[in-house]
């Protein structure tokens, strides 16, 4: 019986170590092969528009597209929110 039980847990052990090494493998597999993308797009999306800069919002510190719709110019400098509320708030 403890023998039966060894043999089952040095056979859990091995697959478990095996299993691991094969995702380590596909893993660095995966990242030779893969095409860059830019930031904040998905992977595999080909994008239609030119590259957007992110912008930070200096009420909440998110960082937006600077296409958003929220934006402020103030002392000729211009200004992007994530939000409304954020715009108001500022």
């Amino acid at each position: 019986m403890l023998r039966a039980l060894f043999y089952l847990l040095t056979i859990v052990i091995v697959i478990t170590v095996v299993k691991s090494v094969i995702g380590i493998f596909a893993k660095l597999f995966a990242d030779v092969t893969a095409q860059p993308h830019p930031p904040g797009q998905a992977p595999g999306r080909q994008s239609s528009q030119s590259p957007q800069m992110l912008k930070k919002d200096p009420v909440c510190g998110t960082f937006v597209a600077d296409s958003t719709e929220f934006q402020k110019t103030k002392g000729g400098m211009t200004y992007y929110f994530c939000s409304a509320a954020c715009r108001d708030k500022f």
